[in-house]
């Protein structure tokens, strides 16, 4: 299955591959999906341990690429398993930036915080931007696993 990567995952993937020849792009490619891609938190550190040990030997630039990222790749594993979908990427994100950067682009800068607000809720409430559900939004109210999140991820 070919993905498109977005959001912290994507700039991962990317910065790989800038470390690694073209002719490794595809095998790269394959073992960070599913290094990301795993179903449990443990399958994604196990595939994490296997990528790092794979491409150590191959191409060590990869490896310490991904090694740079730290935990903070993976902070979307300390979520309920339902959100991971929503956590790997940024696409509502980007998308509302899109949106707030369309609509203010004649103004150098909002004059406040909550002018921005305002743009934010207006938006909503005219249905001009419309925001999906968090994949696994039934399970928002679960408590986190006991480690805090990375705010920086």
């Amino acid at each position: 299955m070919r993905r498109k990567w977005r959001g912290s995952a994507g700039h991962k993937h990317r910065n790989l591959l800038a470390h690694a020849p073209q002719a490794l792009h595809e095998e790269i490619t394959a073992d960070y999906t599913d290094m990301v891609y795993a179903e449990s938190s443990a399958e994604v550190t196990r595939r994490r341990r296997l990528f790092l040990a794979k491409w150590r030997l191959k191409c060590p630039a990869v490896a310490a690429s991904l090694e740079e990222a730290g935990e903070r790749l993976f902070t979307f594993t300390r979520l309920p398993p339902g959100q991971w979908r929503s956590a790997r990427t940024t696409n509502a994100i980007e998308r509302l930036h899109e949106e707030f950067k369309r609509r203010i682009k004649t103004q150098t800068v909002l004059p406040s915080a909550e002018t921005a607000a305002m743009l934010f809720w207006s938006l909503l409430a005219s249905a001009q931007i419309t925001m999906r559900k968090v994949d696994g939004w039934q399970s928002l109210g679960e408590p986190l696993a006991s480690m805090p999140l990375d705010l920086v991820a």
